[in-house]
């Protein structure tokens, strides 16, 4: 597949992260203008009845600050992974989902775990690492992008902060490593000049004419 086919701007692009996003922010506004909580739909570890969260923590916060410091990251990274890893979108987004949630209920304090950043860490972690795996040009470009924006997010996966979920946080980093290290992803075939291809003589080229056996340009006559 050449990189004109694998990196394509359309529609399912940014679907993804349009309809997550929206979909958190729909589930807040349902909870304040009904006055509900669903905070205890969280993950809650030591519990069975806390697995559940494993499913629906994600899509809960806590208040409109808490809800709108995921927004924009997970706009950005879940449009990230859908335009680069195309191919393995659904693999590493459900895959990640799961885990993360499944990961804090086994190391969690017994409280409930609510927010999408355990999400959030899983896609950073992944796109991060996955570039510097894959040594594509494009995908190390956007590892140093993760890096330069998010970068400082890795403070959060140790208890730093009363009140945040660290537990969720080093979940989707370990997560994301995972994926980044187990999933396979073909990658478009590097675009190939023409003296790199096997079959090149140099004697063959025009270009090559204009230089002598030292390397030395040389000018030619039209006519020859």
């Amino acid at each position: 597949m050449k990189e004109s086919e694998y990196f394509i701007f359309d529609i399912g692009t940014f679907l993804p992260g349009l309809l997550f996003t929206l979909f958190i922010w729909v589930i807040y506004t349902i909870e304040v203008k009904y006055h509900l909580n669903f905070t205890s739909y969280g993950v809650r570890p030591e519990r069975l009845s806390g697995l559940r969260g494993v499913f629906f923590s994600p899509f809960i916060h806590s208040d409109l600050s808490h809800l709108w410091s995921n927004t924009l990251p997970s706009l950005v990274l879940i449009t990230g992974l859908t335009y680069f890893y195309r191919n393995i979108r659904w693999k590493v987004l459900i895959t990640g989902f799961l885990l993360t949630g499944l990961m804090t209920w086994i190391i969690g304090r017994p409280s409930f775990h609510i927010g999408a950043s355990g999400l959030i860490y899983m896609l950073a972690s992944f796109l991060f690492f996955k570039g510097v795996f894959t040594k594509h040009y494009r995908m190390l470009a956007l590892s140093f992008i993760v890096a330069f924006f998010y970068g400082s997010m890795v403070w959060y996966v140790l208890p730093i902060k009363v009140g945040m979920s660290w537990e969720g946080h080093l979940s989707g980093g370990v997560v994301g490593l995972l994926l980044a290290v187990f999933t396979k992803n073909k990658l478009p075939e590097k675009r190939k000049y023409k003296w790199e291809e096997s079959d090149f003589v140099v004697e063959d080229d025009p270009f090559m004419r204009h230089f002598d056996e030292d390397g030395n340009f040389i000018e030619l006559d039209e006519e020859e």
